[in-house]
């Protein structure tokens, strides 16, 4: 026999055992009477001469006699019971009138512990006996609890002690305004039910990775102090189909029972893509979830109190009728912030961070262009960790620059060792990019410059626009191509050859002179949009963007490619040429330093040479504590009683 097989045959005997023991443990509890009398009653009754045994038991925790006992006409499970206080002069009483009525009387000492133990040894027998039956039973139902488990919501209750709110989500004012409604219709419905007004049912919350949708919605919900209730998309999705569809039913049912409440679904696009589009057809279980979810969503009433935000970042691959007005109704797009924003961010993630005084966040901002929420997090805690790594006591801009250039292109690869020849064309291709932005007034500033290897990159060159705009020029675009081509017309005109070091700069001239010529109208074709970037092969569109040319079109928009960037690079070769000095200037520092960041190049170009260096954190960085550490190290007597101002001096000396 298996032990499934033991256990099938032991557990009726076990119920059996328990049902038993309970019957002698409680029977006779529940089938005894007991007549309460007073004092008086007990002895009138003994004189009446109908009491046949009385037992005392005292109490002295209670300050009491506990008197029972039974008499003539009682049934068999029938007794009496009265309480009077401690007393030597009852004992007397009942003693003297057992001499003259000829009743039994019993006497007990001390039985309260007796009594206990008596039955914490009856309840903790029946408590083990239930607990193993308890254990072997629900060990027993576990899979097949487990096998009726599916059509469950797997929607999580967030914990209140864990309350976000709108103080932790910087760089989103205007999305906080837009759903700022959603908070007053959570807190005060009955306001907007007065008013006639709907609060839309659904919010979709769009926007890039890392931007802070899954945090704002957090916000909300902390904000107005409601229960959250936070599922993925993908969890409803599941083998069988009908599956998600019974999770969808089962997660409203468990809202409505907390409303006022706020479900959130994260990347809902796993969930409501288009029905019946693809390379392979539809997708049952998938489809049916969705006709769930939209079903649910028009089938409890507008004042409710139960509010959908979903966050997506492929809103164009969403079902129709998921958008329309009544469900998913009001969408909030959530950006990349911009410089503020990006500053409001860095000052909630440097919150326990320690920094030098030369560290400016506003600065870092200006330099981080395209970061998102969780990219600026991540820039600060590299900083942080390449500080510890490098036993330092305060952050600097040395390690905010390192871990900026980690997050955007990983690693240095330091092992990694260039040959002369190498090394001297990565410097001029990269310079060849900084003279240009030099130079031109809309071209891409160079930010940093490197030319140690970095992921696949033998150099790295950081250009950013002057400014954080919506909009660009056609002058400013074509200035960008110019700088893109900088590095290639730099080798050609020092070497005499060019290298492959430039793929990525004309992936991105030609993606820009492309866009200027099928999309923004910026060539001799006229105003008029050749290609738009809707395709999406997994929705059964085209594979390739969509064309409304012919191929007569066709040839002429390559021929407009080509004569923009071939004007781009002629005046790129013609900028170089002309300033060939100012172009080995910059190379031959790179060879030499490695690295270089815009306020170095700037006063490179200004006089012709680098600042000499300065210790970027001085002793009045430092607090106290650091102080007389390094005091300790250096062995300087009485530190621990000198003011800070003290120990610096000693330090300096």
């Amino acid at each position: 026999m298996n032990k499934n097989s033991i256990r099938k045959t032991l557990i009726p005997y076990l119920i059996i055992l328990v049902v038993v023991a309970s019957v002698f443990l409680f029977a006779d509890i529940f089938d005894r009477k007991v007549n309460v009398l007073t004092y008086d009653e007990l002895i009138t009754n003994i004189n009446s001469g109908v009491v046949d045994k009385i037992t005392i038991t005292p109490n002295d925790n209670a300050g009491i006699y506990k008197i029972t006992g039974t008499q003539k006409g009682y049934a068999a499970n029938e007794t009496f019971s009265v309480s009077v206080p401690l007393s030597d002069e009852v004992v007397a009483k009942l003693l003297s009138l057992q001499e003259e009525y000829n009743y039994k009387l019993i006497t007990k000492e001390d039985p309260n512990a007796s009594a206990i133990f008596g039955y914490i040894i009856n309840i903790a027998t029946l408590a083990i006996l239930l607990g193993g039956a308890w254990f072997i039973l629900t060990r027993q139902s576990g899979a097949a609890n487990k096998s009726m488990d599916f059509g469950r919501s797997r929607a999580h209750l967030s914990n209140n002690q864990n309350r976000v709110t709108f103080n932790d989500v910087a760089g989103l004012t205007e999305e906080k305004e837009e759903v700022a409604e959603l908070i007053d219709f959570l807190k005060d419905p009955s306001r907007f039910q007065k008013m006639g007004a709907r609060i839309p049912k659904g919010v979709l919350l769009v926007g890039p990775p890392g931007t802070g949708k899954t945090l704002l919605a957090r916000a909300v919900a902390g904000e107005a102090n409601v229960p959250f209730y936070f599922i993925s998309g993908s969890e409803f999705v599941e083998l069988f189909v009908g599956v998600g569809a019974s999770r969808v039913r089962d997660m409203f049912k468990q809202a409505k029972q907390s409303a006022p409440c706020l479900i959130f679904i994260e990347e809902i696009d796993a969930v409501g893509r288009q029905r019946g589009t693809g390379l392979g057809g539809g997708h049952d279980e998938r489809e049916q979830t969705l006709n769930q979810l939209l079903t649910e969503m028009d089938g409890f009433g507008a004042n409710e109190g139960i509010i959908i935000i979903a966050a997506t970042n492929r809103p164009d691959v969403l079902d129709p009728a998921l958008l329309r007005p009544g469900r998913f109704d009001r969408q909030v797009q959530v950006n990349l912030p911009d410089a503020k924003g990006r500053e409001e961010i860095l000052k909630v993630h440097a919150k326990g961070k320690k920094f030098a005084s030369s560290v400016s966040l506003s600065n870092i901002a200006t330099r981080s262009v395209g970061f998102s929420g969780a990219d600026l997090e991540n820039l600060l805690n590299e900083a942080a960790l390449l500080t510890v790594r490098r036993g330092k006591k305060l952050i600097t801009m040395a390690e905010i620059d390192e871990a900026h250039d980690r997050v955007l292109m990983g690693p240095a690869k330091v092992t990694k060792k260039y040959t002369e020849n190498d090394k001297k064309l990565v410097a001029y291709h990269e310079a060849g990019h900084a003279v240009i932005g030099i130079k031109l007034s809309h071209a891409n500033v160079v930010q940093k410059i490197t030319i140690i290897p970095r992921g696949q990159a033998g150099g790295y060159n950081l250009m950013l626009p002057k400014e954080e705009r919506f909009t660009a020029t056609e002058n400013e675009l074509l200035e960008r191509i110019t700088g893109l081509l900088g590095g290639r017309v730099a080798e050609e005109l020092t070497f005499g050859e060019v290298t492959t070091g430039a793929q990525n700069d004309f992936e991105q001239a030609t993606k820009i002179a492309r866009a200027m010529v099928t999309e923004y109208g910026m060539s001799d074709l006229g105003p008029v949009q050749y290609e738009s970037n809707d395709g999406s092969v997994f929705l059964g569109r085209d594979y390739n963007k969509s064309k409304n040319f012919s191929s007569q079109v066709a040839f002429e928009i390559d021929q407009e490619i080509r004569k923009i960037i071939d004007k781009c690079y002629k005046k790129a070769h013609k900028i170089l040429k002309e300033n060939t000095d100012l172009l080995s200037l910059i190379a031959n520092t790179l060879i030499t330093k490695e690295t270089l960041t815009k306020e170095e190049i700037d006063y490179l170009v200004e006089h012709g040479k680098l600042p000499e260096e300065v210790k970027e954190v001085s002793l009045e960085d430092l607090d106290l504590e650091d102080l007389k550490e390094m005091a300790k190290e250096k062995k300087i007597k009485g530190y621990t009683k000198m003011t800070k101002e003290e120990l610096i001096k000693e330090l300096k000396d």
